[in-house]
């Protein structure tokens, strides 16, 4: 017969305390480094490539213009340290405009894009909201391009040779053309395989629309209501600014009088995708108020690039 020597029970539970508290300790780390310093988070569709591609997981430096204290829908908007966000900066931003509007800001939707225009900048937009000017501020931006229907098969086949076969067809022209959208670096190299094969257009010459100047709010400045920009600066001043707005006979109503400027208590933003045919940015809800903004996007940590693993973003 063989004995076991058993442990003491006394000697297991203590151990067993103490792997919890250890874990408990590692837990509330994590969290608080969440909360004061950096989080992370996947990047859901292909919008900001090439700059971010679709399944990768970025960290975000809450740093980078001051952290945010948290909960602020019951704290009130207030930033430890100071940081200026410029004009080409990609960064995390609780969604402006939420399906319920009610919604505690920090438990929004969380969007990521590029910061394209600041308080007090004029950008040229037609009534639509729709800028292809604004891809200048984006060396990844993508453009839509047209091709003959009829080049097709040697299209996908080009695509694939490059490693773009994710490249996916987003519409069709009036005439029956074929469209993709390409970034610069990308429509060279398809240019280059194809060898005059295929003639790409490059739609945005074709696009037509009169462009109008839209001024980016800044805070303790007047911005002139205009007929292009009167629906924009309502529900601006209606959901950011919290006052009662309204639009009557083609005129602005704030808090009961009309008005032909309206003074902002608040810096706004406005953000763009690489690719123009994502609508998740500023084209879609408007101006990013400063107390949206959670952090800079820092460092790819999660990639099935190797070479982009743990990349500055820029």
């Amino acid at each position: 017969m063989q004995f076991v020597k058993q442990e003491n029970p006394g000697i297991v539970t203590r151990k067993n305390e103490k792997w919890w508290k250890m874990l408990a300790a590692i837990i509330v780390c994590v969290l608080l480094v969440k909360t004061f310093g950096v989080t992370s988070c996947f990047i859901p569709s292909s919008g900001m490539e090439n700059s971010l591609y679709k399944g990768e997981g970025v960290l975000i430096n809450k740093w980078a213009y001051g952290l945010r204290i948290p909960f602020p829908s019951l704290f009130g908007y207030h930033r430890i340290g100071k940081g200026v966000i410029e004009r080409g900066d990609i960064v995390l931003f609780n969604n402006p405009d939420p399906i319920q509007q009610n919604t505690s800001l920090e438990n929004r939707d969380l969007f990521i894009s590029r910061c394209v225009g600041l308080p007090g900048d004029t950008l040229m937009l037609n009534c639509e909201l729709m800028n292809s000017g604004m891809q200048s501020f984006s060396p990844d931006s993508k453009s839509l391009y047209a091709y003959p229907s009829e080049k097709e098969d040697l299209m996908l086949r080009l695509l694939k040779n490059v490693g773009l076969d994710d490249n996916m067809l987003v519409g069709y022209t009036k005439n029956g053309n074929y469209i993709r959208s390409f970034s610069h670096y990308e429509y060279y190299i398809i240019s280059q395989k194809a060898e005059n094969q295929i003639k790409l257009t490059l739609l945005d010459k074709e696009q037509k629309g009169t462009t109008y100047p839209f001024i980016i709010p800044r805070k303790n400045k007047s911005v002139p209501v205009y007929p292009w920009n009167i629906v924009l600066l309502c529900n601006t001043i209606t959901f950011h600014e919290q006052k009662h707005a309204e639009i009557r006979n083609h005129t602005l109503w704030v808090e009961g009088k009309p008005v032909d400027s309206y003074t902002f208590h608040k810096n706004y933003y406005w953000v763009a995708s690489n690719d123009p045919v994502n609508l998740v940015d500023s084209r879609l809800f408007g101006f990013v108020p400063e107390d949206h903004i959670i952090g800079k996007v820092w460092r790819i940590w999660f990639t099935s690039q190797k070479e982009r693993f743990f990349q500055c973003v820029q």
